[in-house]
Order: structure tokens, then C-alpha cells, then sequence
């Protein structure tokens, strides 16, 4: 395998008319670093992983691997292997044929090109699959066999673009360990495109999320799903209750005081940046398991719209007066209503997250 290069992207945008598919975005990923580019359908990231392919040409900036600017290079002289979502198998070759093939373009003798098939195979877990028709795998399979045809030739780049949209529930996460496995196994610098966001969490070293042709943030998937820095981001990595509030002045230890915007106007304290004023509009929030049901004299009440189990955990949806959208809480027990149908609701102060609107990198 080819030692792990380090990929960089620098300013690059592509448009198209006057569509700005992707806004000039610069990101760098490490050597053996594995990345996923995360958002919503038409948020730049096909488009970002094209361009980084060679399918695209960007209308300004570079793309650099290993510190060489390829972005001048076709597909082929890149050294990157992809994976896509519906495999793109040969189906009237046989597994081996098909692991084969790029070995086969690049004029690899017969006998070294049997030895990096049968290494690569045992390598995704298909060891005596070489003469097995295409039809007759499964989906799962399948995948394994893309995988070790993108993987053979020892690519520098490994790309992913929606590897496992194709399989069901199960298989699907299955193959998220087993590919993030043998990712690190080989120590390949890789990029996952997904709009998954159990996948990007469960797969990447790190993640950028993307939105309207920029990135909106980029760190590590704890980074992101507990310190989201603005709204777009929290509601898409998860499901995130949103209050509105104002800075009511700074409490100890790099907290604040925020009075939030409804009737009773509870104060919380929030973790949060210097450099706030007082009276600054503020959005707070907060992950349905970090909210906890708490005793019937807590300031801030809700009543009870519906609850159901989820097997680990009760969902609860919960009306809160003055706000226009309903709360969501994760509790691990079932715990009735007072008589009145509301119950008390309270989170520790350090996973209340502090948005910041600001713009895109």
C-alpha cells in the first residue's frame, strides 16, 4: 500500500451559469485521516468530491495531493480509488476478474495481479469468492468487492460517495465498522460523502458540514454533534431543541446568564464565548437526552403531548408554553405527568450550547 498523503483543497468553486454549486471552500485532510463531507442534498459536497475526482474542473482554486497540484490531471493519473453507491461492478465478470481490471489497465502481470487479488479479497473478508458471479453475491458483498477493486491498484486518495446508500438498515451498519476498520488497518487518506448523519458520526476522524455550496463547520464528530456553532448545524447532526434568550449578564467560570424568551422567563446558565454584551439575542441548544424530567416545581414546565418507547429510552414530545415547536426529551424511564399534565424539565448547564449565527469558512 502506498504510504498516506495528505489531501488540500484551496479555494476551489465550481459554477455553473449562475449557479454557485460551491462557493470558494479551502479544507486540508491529513495523512490516514478519514473525512466525511456531510449535508443535505445540493449543499456542494457531490460537487466538491468531483472536483477532488477530476470529473470537475473548479473555476478557480487548486487541489493538491501529497503537495502535488493535480488539479490539471485527468481521473486517471490522480492515484485515487472510489467507491460509489451502486458499486459499478462488471456483472459479466467474476469477482476476481473485477478486483482485477484496474491492475489488468495498468499491464500487472498475471501471476502478481492473482497475488494482490487474493490479498485483497481476504483482506474485505472474501477469501475462495474469486470465481463467484457478480449476480450471485449480496448486497453486502458487493460492496466488499467495489471496495477491494477501488483498493488494489494502492491508491494514494480513497473516495467514498454514498458507499452504503444502497444496503438496508442492518447491513448498513454493520459495514460502517467494518469499512472504518479496514480504513484504519490500511491507513489510507479517505473522503465519505454522506447525507447520513449516523454514518458520518460513526465513520469520519472528522467532519465538515456542508450547506449551500460552503463549509459551516468542520471538527471532530463529538466536536460537532456537542458544540454545534449555529442552529443549521445542530438540528442536522441529531435532533436539537432550540430556545430563544437574552444575555442577562456573565456568571462565573466562562458562563452566562440567559433570561430565555418565554412567559415565566427562567434565567439558565450557558456555557459561552467572550466578547457578548448584555441584552444580545441568543439562541441556546439543547440535545433531547441531555434534558432531564425533573420534580413538579421547576420553573420551566411543559405538558405532555405524546410519549412512546424505543426500546433503550422514552421519546417524549412536549408542549412548551411560548414556544411555537415542540421539545423533545429521551428519558431512560417512563415518568407520568403531574396533575395538571406538565412535568418540570431541567439540564445541566454544560450541555447547553451557545450558538453563533456567523458565516461559513
Amino acid at each position: 500500500m502506498n504510504a498516506s498523503v495528505p489531501l488540500t483543497l484551496k479555494s476551489i468553486s465550481k459554477r455553473y451559469g449562475n449557479l454557485h454549486a460551491l462557493k470558494p471552500i479551502s479544507l486540508h485532510v491529513a495523512a490516514g485521516e478519514m473525512l466525511a463531507l456531510l449535508g443535505p442534498s445540493g449543499c456542494g459536497k457531490t460537487t466538491t468530491l468531483r472536483i477532488i475526482a477530476g470529473f470537475t474542473t473548479p473555476n478557480t482554486g487548486n487541489v493538491l495531493i501529497g503537495g502535488a497540484d493535480v488539479t490539471d490531471l485527468p481521473p486517471n493519473k490522480r492515484g485515487l480509488g472510489m467507491v460509489f453507491q451502486n458499486y459499478s461492478l462488471f456483472p459479466h465478470m467474476t469477482v476476481g476478474e473485477n478486483v482485477a481490471y484496474g491492475l489488468k489497465m495498468r499491464g500487472i502481470g498475471a501471476a502478481e495481479r492473482t497475488r494482490k487479488v487474493r490479498a485483497m479479497l481476504d483482506l474485505v473478508r472474501l477469501s475462495n469468492f474469486e470465481d463467484r458471479e457478480i449476480h450471485q453475491m449480496s448486497g453486502g458483498q458487493q460492496q466488499r468487492v467495489a471496495l477491494a477493486r477501488s483498493l488494489v491498484t494502492d491508491p494514494k486518495i480513497l473516495l467514498l460517495d454514498e458507499p452504503l446508500g444502497a444496503l438496508d438498515r442492518n447491513l448498513r451498519e454493520s459495514m460502517q465498522f467494518e469499512l472504518r476498520a479496514i480504513q484504519k488497518r490500511l491507513g489510507i487518506t479517505s473522503i465519505i460523502v454522506t447525507h447520513d448523519q449516523e454514518e458520518a458520526l460513526t465513520m469520519s476522524d472528522r467532519i465538515a458540514v456542508m450547506a449551500d455550496g460552503q463549509i459551516v463547520q468542520v471538527g471532530t464528530p463529538l466536536d460537532i454533534y456537542e458544540r454545534p456553532e449555529n442552529q443549521f448545524v445542530s438540528e442536522f447532526l441529531g435532533t436539537a431543541n432550540i430556545f430563544e434568550g437574552t444575555l442577562a449578564g456573565p456568571a462565573a467560570d466562562g458562563y452566562w446568564n440567559v433570561r430565555l424568551a418565554l412567559p415565566n422567563a427562567p434565567v439558565v446558565k450557558v456555557a459561552g464565548p467572550k466578547g457578548l454584551s448584555s441584552s444580545d439575542r441568543v439562541r441556546i441548544a439543547v440535545r433531547p437526552e441531555r434534558l432531564s424530567i425533573k420534580s413538579k416545581d421547576e420553573a420551566l414546565r411543559a405538558r405532555v403531548r405524546g410519549v412512546v418507547f424505543r426500546g433503550s429510552y422514552y421519546a417524549y414530545e412536549l408542549d412548551l408554553p411560548g414556544s411555537t415547536k415542540p421539545i423533545y426529551v429521551y428519558n431512560s424511564e417512563r415518568t407520568e405527568a403531574g396533575e395538571d399534565g406538565t412535568i418540570g424539565l431541567a439540564w445541566p448547564e454544560t450541555y447547553a450550547i451557545l450558538l453563533n449565527e456567523g458565516g461559513a469558512r
